[in-house]
């Protein structure tokens, strides 16, 4: 093969493991802001389940007041009408003590609704704290994760550089013109393989004079379609042969 088409695979290599690399690098800060936003999303939880208990509390001591005020009402209700002196006295203070006692039903009701919320909220904030303890540990090992890759990927970045910078000071640079060229227009794709008289990244058939000189790997050749450097890779030994049975299997007759 020629040397100068040897360089470019090797080059291509490069580029897309160096291109890779610079994703990995550049997407490392969102994931990490993504794992910061549901690690905030987890804490604000616990914040509202706390908030929502401390309201509970409020209610619970509102209802608790209105409660101890009606019972003092009765109790002084009770009192009064041991002083009444008249038929319609005695059932105007039994019409006012009915009421106040219907108050105090409703406040009773009020304060075992509030005593179950409160369970409730309660459990809901185990739970939000379990989930905050959940994330947190996965957070951390994610976190990890990513710097640890980001890391290794920028080492690559580097180590690509160089290995790049040396292989293009051995290409004519009308060669590597051409491959940087066609890398911009093709997603930094600039070579592609040949086989079966077709390009195989575009399909497009090759003129069988193109394919011919291809084959040869001994000059630097295009797509007429993507314009992507050609190159062609000879079939393996024994590529496209039938296998040999396996022991013990029936064989046709001669």
């Amino acid at each position: 093969m020629l040397p100068d088409l040897q360089r470019l695979i090797a080059l291509q290599e490069l580029e897309t493991r160096a291109g890779h690399a610079a994703q990995v690098v550049a997407a490392a800060p969102a994931r990490i802001a993504a794992l910061d936003a549901r690690l905030a999303d987890a804490r604000a939880g616990v914040e509202r389940a706390k908030a929502n208990i401390a309201d509970n509390q409020v209610a619970r001591r509102a209802v608790d007041k209105d409660l101890l005020s009606a019972q003092q009402r009765l109790e002084k209700y009770k009192e009064q009408s041991m002083a009444v002196k008249t038929n319609a006295e005695f059932h105007a203070m039994q019409h006012q003590m009915a009421s106040v006692k219907a108050e105090i039903d409703q406040f009773e009701s009020r304060t075992l609704e509030v005593m179950m919320a409160a369970d409730e909220l309660a459990a809901g904030l185990k739970r939000a704290e379990a989930q905050l303890k959940s994330d947190e540990a996965a957070v951390a090992a994610e976190r990890a994760a990513i710097e640890r890759e980001r890391n290794e990927q920028a080492t690559v970045a580097t180590a690509s550089a160089e290995e790049r910078a040396a292989l293009v000071a051995q290409l004519p640079p009308a060669v590597v013109s051409t491959f940087e060229k066609v890398a911009r227009q093709r997603g930094g794709v600039a070579l592609a393989r040949a086989e079966k008289e077709r390009c195989v990244v575009c399909q497009v058939r090759l003129r069988p004079m193109v394919f011919n000189a291809v084959m040869r790997n001994d000059s630097i050749v295009q797509c007429d379609s993507c314009q992507r450097i050609l190159y062609y890779v000879p079939p393996s030994p024994g590529e496209g042969t039938q296998p040999p049975a396996p022991a013990g299997s029936p064989t046709t007759a001669s």
